[in-house]
């Protein structure tokens, strides 16, 4: 039998000759001919793109990466930035908290560390928002530490690789396991993009292109025929559906009614509509007097833990309106760019009713 340590040596060098010819281009990567002239990864540019990409795909960070990059090229550019146009920059890319955690961790290397991150994923991880993956994503790209990098697209390749049949979550610490034997001490961080990149582009989920895969002859899945069926899960269970009522207020001047909500919580800190709360029988609680109005059909929403739906109620002010909550944002100020995806979503249920004033470009 084959020593592991020379099979795993064998593996990533395939793996990373592989890499070199079919690397992604994406805007946060220094790729491998980059690299080979001496050009090294801004940590700083690292950190924002795996912050990012929790839990979301790479066709929606780039654009969002692009701007904020445009925006703060440096971390002091953005530990020096506005609260509020840094969460409005983040709307619709979801988990708010990392928005909010984000400005707290620049705030910390800018402050406290001279701008500089820290190069071991331990002396990242005490830093707001970094976790396991994170920490250990930024050390081996950022700084080539022997790290082992496991996400979605890492568990998927190890457990097809190694044939682990066993469902995740519980296969979790087996495929990191996998995935710690093969990660090289050499280019560990273009070999963590690697495995990354052929999970994305080959080892997908459903249809694995298996007949180009550089991998193809050490599979043991493939040689089973049970690729396309790893990784197992376990029977997920269904999510609660939750209601909630939201109140639009328009002046006869176009401004509108938002609040700000708090800091902790989902959509912490985020721009939004004056609402109940979300559970199974939320109050009536509207922000001021008004002939409220309901509005035909209902936003539907879905979050990590449950199904959100909501009732919309609108009314049209008078210019002397005071509210019990939030404040009126002028049509001028406002931008529906600034609201996260729910608070879009009743917006523009809001907008495509017809209005006894007719309705402000907005």
């Amino acid at each position: 039998m084959r020593d592991d340590a020379v099979t795993g040596h064998e593996t990533a060098h395939i793996l990373l000759g592989w890499y070199d010819r079919h690397a992604r281009d994406l805007p946060w990567r220094v790729g491998p001919a980059d690299r080979a002239r001496g050009i090294r990864p801004d940590p700083y540019r690292v950190w924002l793109s795996e912050v990012m990409l929790q839990q979301t795909t790479v066709a929606a960070v780039r654009g969002y990466y692009e701007r904020f990059t445009a925006l703060w090229p440096t971390v002091g550019d953005l530990a020096a930035a506005d609260d509020a146009r840094v969460m409005g920059e983040w709307a619709g890319l979801g988990y708010y908290a990392r928005a909010r955690n984000l400005l707290k961790c620049a705030r910390v290397v800018a402050g406290d560390l001279g701008g500089r991150f820290p190069d071991t994923a331990e002396a990242l991880r005490d830093l707001p928002g970094i976790g396991p993956y994170t920490a250990a994503a930024i050390a081996a790209i950022a700084f080539d530490r022997p790290e082992t990098v496991v996400d979605g697209n890492v568990e998927r390749v190890m457990a097809r690789l190694f044939a682990v049949e066993t469902p995740l979550p519980a296969a979790k610490s087996a495929l990191r396991a996998h995935a710690a034997g093969l990660t090289p001490k050499v280019r560990p961080g273009d070999y963590a993009q690697a495995v990354m990149d052929l999970g994305a582009t080959i080892c997908t989920p459903k249809s694995p292109a298996c007949g180009i895969c550089p991998l193809r002859p050490r599979c043991a899945a493939r040689a089973t025929g049970i690729a396309a069926a790893l990784p197992r899960r376990s029977p997920k269970t269904p999510k609660p559906v939750r209601r909630g009522v939201v109140y639009v207020a328009r002046r006869m001047d176009g401004a509108l009614l938002l609040e700000r909500r708090p800091d902790s919580g989902l959509l912490g800190g985020m721009l939004g509509w004056p609402g109940s709360d979300w559970g199974d029988n939320p109050a009536d609680a509207p922000p001021l007097e008004a002939d409220w109005r309901d509005l035909p059909g209902e936003v539907r929403h879905t979050f990590t833990h449950f199904h959100l739906r909501l009732a919309v109620r609108a009314a049209e002010v008078p210019e002397t309106s005071t509210a019990r909550r939030g404040a009126f944002l002028s049509a001028a100020e406002f931008r529906p760019s600034d609201l996260p995806t729910v608070m879009r979503k009743v917006f523009d249920l809001w907008r495509d009713q017809p209005s006894p004033w007719g309705r402000a470009e907005t």
